[in-house]
This record gives structure tokens, C-alpha cells and sequence, in this order.
């Protein structure tokens, strides 16, 4: 499946009972030896009893993180599709914390991602008080980022020029830096207008993928905290666009975007 380019292999460990070890997400999410994914998904069944699944994240890496925003659309659909469930709003667990989604009739999945957090040590991010911006120094050159957590840590920066951002040469940098303690997902954010942005994203544990839900949730909040964005923004990623609405501290952040299954197969482990 896919979120605007971003890409998973969404597996049911409902009916069948699978939990991948590290070296089996790594071969699954391997574009040569393997499937091919930026994420392997697991759908299981939940802890919670309110809750109507458990949703686990594996990156390229094999590393199992928190949330992934494309990731649940697909999830979204995924179990409607199965006939895992008739409903139109689905509740699933994460490691950030539960998550509700919302089937449009357009198809469209909506997500009520969760309250943003933006206190350094919430992150994590080691720094003092609360900014809209933190100098970093990166092989002698200082930059600045604001850092949100959308349940998993983003550091956004903004440039002139998304085609001529060096997300390549810094994003790894930056993900790895000493001052972010669980490593960092790092977005490079234009900004077109006050509802309008362009976003290119380096995924911890991945690279640079066409599309970053919680990156995308992330600059928008980072945006609008630094007085830079409106409410509600049109997030222009590589594979294309989320509708982004958060109104302010204390609020949730919503997302709004496609998901497409690709196909449906076998793999033998």
C-alpha cells in the first residue's frame, strides 16, 4: 500500500499469528531481495478492549517506532477492505499513545493525530526552555530548527528552496544529532503562503520517502507556532498533497489524505 509514494507492506497478524524479527523487516522492506517498503506494518489484535486494533511500525532499518501518519490511512483501509471491520471510524493503538481514524465517503481517510508537543523534553530534544527556534551546529555550521513530537520527534527547518534543500548531506546529520536522545525525523519546509507549504522529509531510519504524515503534521504546527502559517495548510510533499488543521495549543492535529492499495500476495518466511 501507499500514502502519496510513501510505502508499506501491511501485514494481518489477526487471522494469521506473525511478528517479524529485525532481520525479517529488513529482508521484507528490501526493494531487491525482498518486497520492497519504507515500513513494514502490523495489524494484531488489541491490548485495550476500547480500542479496535494494535498497529506496530517497523522501519527499513528493522527499528519499531512509534507512529507513522501515512501508515494508519493505509490501515484505515487496509481493514476495511479485509473485512476486519464495517466501520467508518476506527480506533488503534500505537506506542505514541491511541489514534482515531475517519472514512470519508470520497475515500479519503482523516486522522485525528493526537495533541503536538512542543517543550524540548517532550521531543526529545536537549535544550532549555521553550523556542520557536533552536540553533544547531552541524560540522561547524549553525542552523536553525524549531522540534515538535507528533507522538515521534520531528526537527523542521525552513528554506528558500525545497529543490535545492540538501536533505541528502544534512538529514542524516541532523537524525543522528547528540541533542535529539532517540534520533529525529527532520523536515525541510518552504513556505509558499500562510495555508500553503512544500515539504521534503528525511525519515529517521529510512531517508528521504515521498511522503511523511507526522513530518507534514509536524511543520505545520512548527509553522504555526513560529506566526508563520494558518490553521489549516495544504502540505506539498514529493508524492503529493495532505490537508493539515490544527487550531492552536491544546487542540489535536487532523490530517486528511489518500490511501491505495498496490496488491495483495504471499511471501515466504
Amino acid at each position: 500500500m501507499h500514502g502519496l509514494g510513501n510505502d508499506f507492506v501491511v501485514i494481518n497478524s489477526i487471522t494469521q499469528e506473525f511478528t517479524p524479527t529485525t532481520e525479517q523487516c529488513r529482508t521484507i522492506a528490501d526493494r531487491r531481495f525482498g518486497i520492497g517498503c519504507d515500513q513494514v506494518l502490523l495489524i494484531q489484535k488489541p491490548l485495550n478492549q476500547d480500542m479496535d486494533f494494535q498497529y506496530r511500525i517497523f522501519n527499513q532499518d528493522g527499528t519499531e517506532v512509534e507512529q507513522c501518519g501515512n501508515g494508519a490511512r493505509c490501515v484505515a483501509k487496509f481493514v476495511r477492505d479485509q473485512g476486519l471491520t464495517t466501520k467508518d471510524e476506527i480506533a488503534i493503538e500505537t506506542l505514541a499513545g491511541p489514534v482515531r481514524l475517519f472514512m470519508d465517503p470520497d475515500g479519503q481517510v482523516r486522522v485525528n493525530m493526537g495533541q503536538p508537543h512542543l517543550k524540548p523534553q517532550d521531543v526529545p530534544f536537549v535544550a532549555g526552555q521553550l523556542r520557536l527556534r533552536y540553533p544547531l551546529t552541524i560540522d561547524g555550521e549553525i542552523i536553525e530548527i524549531g522540534v515538535a513530537s507528533m507522538g515521534n520527534p520531528h526537527a523542521v527547518i525552513q528554506v528558500n528552496d525545497i529543490e535545492q534543500a540538501p536533505v541528502k548531506r544534512m538529514g542524516p546529520r541532523i537524525e543522528t544529532h547528540s541533542r535529539f536522545p532517540k534520533n529525529t525525523n527532520v523536515g525541510f519546509m518552504q513556505v509558499i503562503s500562510r495555508q500553503h507549504i512544500r515539504l521534503r522529509v528525511h525519515e529517521r531510519g529510512v531517508g528521504e520517502t515521498l511522503a511523511c504524515g507526522t513530518g507534514a503534521c509536524a511543520a505545520a504546527v512548527v509553522g504555526n507556532h513560529q506566526g508563520l502559517l494558518d490553521s489549516t495548510v495544504r502540505v506539498q510533499l514529493p508524492g503529493g498533497d495532505l490537508k493539515i488543521e490544527w487550531a492552536g495549543a491544546g487542540q489535536p492535529v487532523w490530517m486528511t489524505g489518500p490511501a491505495v492499495l498496490v496488491f495483495n500476495g504471499e511471501i515466504e518466511i
